[in-house]
């Protein structure tokens, strides 16, 4: 075994000393000396979060199959090892070889959440490689973002070589290949990143500049360099099943946020909701077979010994072999004891009889996210939901056997009113009624009601990338709203409401519709003490505030600020196959309070049918 990069004195003197360990079951180990890549896949949150992500459990399985490439991990070191690694010149390591990162070919690292900006600068400056691209040395290990953040990675673009956008895959190979063709060579940094520029879905922000306007609005983002692509098409992985899946998770020696094996059942959603990023940028929909599922959770559990399986998916119950694959995982694991995880439901489309099987193996809450409280409000946001299937399904869900209902709701949407926003407390009262008004042979004992409310933030990509934010006050002034609200109903006992945090959503507003400007602020905010931001113990909201005026920025700019339609945004320069004309077109049938139908109804024109597969290609009607 090799030696640990940290002494024992250092471990015994900080918390949760197993996280920065390794070894633990189905880790890979390979000898660093017969690799000709060492890759780095870093994750800017604590490990009990990291190792709970399934992107990053994709690409540890997709790198480490080259035997030419060794993928480790790395976390982000929690608070108290931070100072110990900083005051003794520890450097970042990975987990695997304990080896420090600046030795690896790559840093990559997933941007999952805003709040973790912070943190990312956390890991660079760890690592002892430069925070900024621009002062790493030329031996510098290439650092590379991924996920969901880079569909606007304009905020980050001075502390990364290069952006993967789109789905890890497709290209990542490619472009291990040309780094080893690279490496042979002995070209310089600046001659691999112009050649990974040309690689569909890397984007090189080094190669690109940026003008703006007198008043602060983006006049132009155009390429500094022959060959560089004007626009950076996401990359789609079609096929689902023949494709990378880890088989053999890793099983961590404490427990971490989701502590489960998980089946990814399905990518992309037809719903077409508003106010969802991951709904438009993970389009077409695309499923994964009953076959290859059964395979994988076979595999996965008899590797870990988990009792839990997770399907994962941005709607569940949408997937259309949900019943077979609960019926063959409950028939199959029943005596185990194992639980089946039902997240991302749709009150619309939930199967009873799937419900009172996996009501069998352990009862638990079930959650639902109607978003918002009123039929119009739920019609401007598209959802797709009448209040008379929302009350139908928990009716379904409590003769299953529940008494115990979470529901998600949005508040500070487009045009909410207050009718709406007092509507959330309205339909708990209802869903609850429901329950009281069943049959006492349905009841089993008082029902729990649980609202849980975050704020609206417009993410780049969406029909809502239009719509200004609301001021902090106004976020609190409609949350109490709400609450004195749920005070007054008559089932209060029954009803519980909690919301989400008003300063967190304004910095998540201003780092996720940001500009490269935004940079100096997340250094300055860095080299202030902000670091784990999404942890409220560790947010200061004020040095962020600070930060924004030492670099003469207005946050309302980036937040409560109105947008007109033809207004260049700092992530226009991505192509995710949705047209912009499309969201436009969504814009305006959420002022008009039109809904726009399933894509499993009809054909909206989006432009995802450019990818060649998935929903668009299974019984796609004429656009009007």
């Amino acid at each position: 075994m090799n030696t640990l990069a940290l002494t024992d004195e250092t471990l015994l003197s900080i918390e949760k000393p197993v996280r920065y360990i390794g070894h633990e079951i189905n880790a890979v180990i390979k000898d660093a000396d017969a690799v000709d890549i060492r890759f780095a896949m870093c994750f800017p949150d604590v490990y009990e979060i990291g190792m709970s992500h399934m992107g990053m459990k994709i690409i540890y399985e997709q790198m480490n199959q080259r035997e030419d490439v060794w993928c480790e991990r790395v976390f982000s070191p929690w608070v108290d090892l931070d100072k110990k690694m900083r005051e003794d010149k520890i450097p970042l390591f990975a987990l695997e070889s304990q080896d420090p990162v600046f030795l690896f070919d790559f840093m990559a690292i997933t941007i999952q959440y805003e709040m973790c900006y912070t943190n990312i600068l956390q890991m660079l400056d760890l690592a002892q490689i430069g925070i900024f691209a621009k002062d790493r040395r030329e031996d510098a290990p290439f650092v590379i973002g991924g996920g969901p953040c880079t569909y606007n990675p304009e905020p980050l673009a001075p502390f990364f070589d290069m952006f993967y956008i789109g789905e890890s895959e497709t290209v990542y190979y490619d472009l291990m290949d040309l780094y080893k063709e690279h490496k042979a060579s002995g070209g310089t940094r600046r001659e691999f990143l112009k050649k990974a520029a040309q690689i569909p879905g890397i984007y090189v922000p080094a190669f690109y500049e940026v003008t703006y306007h007198e008043d602060g609005r983006i006049a132009s983002m155009m390429p500094t360099e022959e060959g560089v692509p004007t626009k950076v098409v996401r990359q789609v992985q079609m096929d689902l099943d023949n494709t990378f899946y880890p088989e053999k998770p890793l099983v961590p020696y404490i427990k971490v946020t989701q502590d489960r094996c998980v089946l990814e059942i399905q990518r992309g959603c037809t719903r077409g909701c508003r106010f969802c990023q991951a709904g438009m940028v993970y389009r077409p929909l695309r499923e994964r077979s009953l076959s290859m599922l059964e395979r994988v959770a076979d595999r996965s559990l008899r590797s870990t010994g988990n009792d839990e399986i997770s399907l994962s998916s941005l709607s569940s119950s949408d997937y259309r072999h949900l019943p077979e694959l609960c019926n063959y995982l409950i028939d199959n694991y029943r005596s185990k004891n194992i639980n089946i995880a039902l997240p991302s439901l749709r009150i619309d489309a939930f199967s009873l009889d799937v419900m009172s099987k996996v009501q069998d193996v352990r009862k638990s809450s079930l959650t639902f996210a109607p978003e918002a409280g009123t039929q119009r409000m739920r019609d401007v946001i598209n959802k797709g939901l009448t209040e008379e299937t929302i009350l139908h399904g928990a009716e379904e869900a409590f003769q299953g056997g529940w008494n115990k209902v979470k529901l998600y709701f949005m508040m500070g949407l487009p045009t909410e009113t207050e009718e709406d926003m007092k509507g959330i407390a309205h339909l708990c009262e209802k869903v609850a009624m429901t329950y009281y008004k069943m049959d006492s042979q349905y009841r089993h004992g008082r029902v729990s009601v649980g609202a849980s409310c975050s704020f609206f933030v417009p993410k780049p990509f969406t029909p809502f990338q239009w719509a200004p934010m609301c001021e902090e006050e106004e976020y609190t002034r409609r949350a109490h709203l709400v609450n004195d609200e749920f005070k007054a109903q008559h089932n209060r006992r029954s009803l519980s409401f909690k919301y989400h945090d008003a300063k967190t959503t304004v910095l998540e507003g201003i780092l996720a519709r940001g500009d490269r400007r935004i940079a100096d602020v997340i250094y300055t905010a860095y080299q202030k003490g902000c670091l784990y931001d999404a942890w409220t113990e560790y947010f200061h909201y004020d040095a962020w505030m600070e930060a924004m005026e030492e670099h003469g920025l207005d946050y309302h700019f980036y937040t409560t600020r109105e947008r007109s339609l033809d207004e260049t945004f700092p992530w226009d320069f991505i192509d995710i196959g949705v047209t912009r004309a499309f969201l436009e077109r969504e814009w305006n049938n959420a002022m008009a309070e039109r809904v726009t139908p399933n894509c499993r109804e009809k054909c909206s024109g989006c432009g995802a049918s450019r990818f060649g597969g998935g929903v668009c290609f299974e019984g796609k009607s004429k656009v009007d």
